[in-house]
């Protein structure tokens, strides 16, 4: 077995075009056919051919490829790559084509475009709840795990066997906690969802997105809709990517341990910030057996606070030096966020902190100063 660290760096060693030892850059939107190979062949069965042999850069390029074996490796499956976390959302939506979708708490974004589906398609949109009561064969499961923005778990293998017992499929949307952090295939999930974008990217400079089956038949189909869908990760994008994954190991586990070390702090400290601090949310603050099984890596790096009053949680990311006022999260920098401003239905006095890879102590200070300044 390789560990993951050196699989970071080298899975991706088969696919070397040229001596460089990083990969470069490839522009190119089109490549020179094979003289010697002019076989005609279904798209659908040249996908690895394409991934060889380039041909034209919607349909596959080099450092696309390159980061898709390395992501198949660590997420020990087959990975399609896209070009935002929204897009591979809508890719399965796409292949799956479900006439009912079962969605709790989840990302905007995912939950408008499902809204778009229903508009145009009709597609049903039903609570989690009512999964025993309406699901049928062919509709799709869909939860976050941990959960966007609260950063608490939910139970994976619990909606794997209520969504099984009906014939329907989950997708499980695990951002917040890639591997090491969490094996969500062990918990049952059919198709794994990720926003490349965060973790994967961790530099907040580029935007992609990833699926992840088991299935190489789904493989293909996702690899062949991905082409006329245009939803392909650019050239530029993919070698960003392909930059950052060689040190996603590192990064995770720091901001993981620092995630972890803050709220520790934030919960010992409710009484002492009680006109400020409202309540904290995080996997590590949860006590069902179902966390403990999940988050054997380590918890995420993402965690909530609720303030008092809406003016305090408005007012509080300016008292803060190290934490930048950003949306997003999964960079190398500290992020905090209120919430509000990109999700007008969340609690208006939530705030949404991204941890990054600076020294916890540093940043528990930061939050000391920002807390002191409010009560002032």
């Amino acid at each position: 077995m390789t560990y993951l660290a050196t699989s970071l760096i080298h899975a991706d060693d088969k696919d070397n075009r040229v001596s460089d030892v990083a990969p470069p850059i490839n522009v190119a939107t089109t490549f020179r056919y094979d003289n010697s190979n002019l076989e005609i062949c279904d798209e659908s069965e040249c996908i690895e051919e394409m991934d060889r042999n380039p041909v034209y850069s919607r349909c596959g390029h080099p450092n696309a490829t390159r980061v898709e074996s390395v992501l198949s490796k660590v997420l020990d499956g087959y990975a399609v790559v896209y070009n935002t976390g929204v897009s591979s959302f809508y890719a399965a939506m796409v292949h799956f084509n479900p006439k009912r979708l079962f969605i709790g708490e989840s990302y905007h974004g995912v939950r408008a475009i499902a809204d778009i589906m229903t508009r145009n398609y009709g597609l049903e949109q039903h609570k989690l709840e009512d999964i025993e009561k309406f699901a049928q064969p062919g509709d799709l499961i869909h939860i976050e795990s941990p959960v966007n923005p609260y950063g608490v778990s939910v139970n994976i293998q619990e909606y794997a066997d209520k969504a099984h017992a009906k014939g329907a499929t989950l997708i499980v949307d695990a951002t917040f906690a890639p591997p090491p952090l969490q094996d969500t295939w062990k918990f049952g999930a059919d198709i794994i969802v990720y926003s490349a974008t965060k973790y994967f990217g961790g530099h907040s400079d580029l935007l992609a997105g990833v699926l992840v089956t088991k299935d190489h038949t789904v493989y293909n189909k996702l690899k062949v809709d991905r082409m006329y869908l245009g939803t392909i990760i650019g050239n530029l994008e993919s070698f960003l990517l392909l930059r950052s994954l060689r040190t996603y190991e590192m990064r995770i586990s720091k901001q993981s341990e620092n995630a972890t070390k803050i709220v520790n702090f934030l919960k010992d400290n409710m009484e002492k910030y009680k006109n400020v601090l409202k309540h904290v949310y995080h996997s590590s603050l949860q006590k069902e057996n179902f966390v403990k099984e999940q988050a054997t890596g380590g918890h995420t790096p993402v965690f909530s606070i609720t303030l008092q009053n809406v003016e305090q949680a408005k007012h509080f990311p300016s008292k803060l030096k190290l934490f930048q006022h950003a949306t997003s999260l999964g960079g190398v920098e500290s992020l905090v966020e209120w919430r509000a401003l990109s999700d007008p239905e969340i609690d208006q006095t939530l705030l949404r902190f991204s941890i990054g890879c600076e020294n916890a102590d540093d940043l528990i200070e930061d939050l000391k100063q920002g807390f002191e300044k409010t009560l002032a």
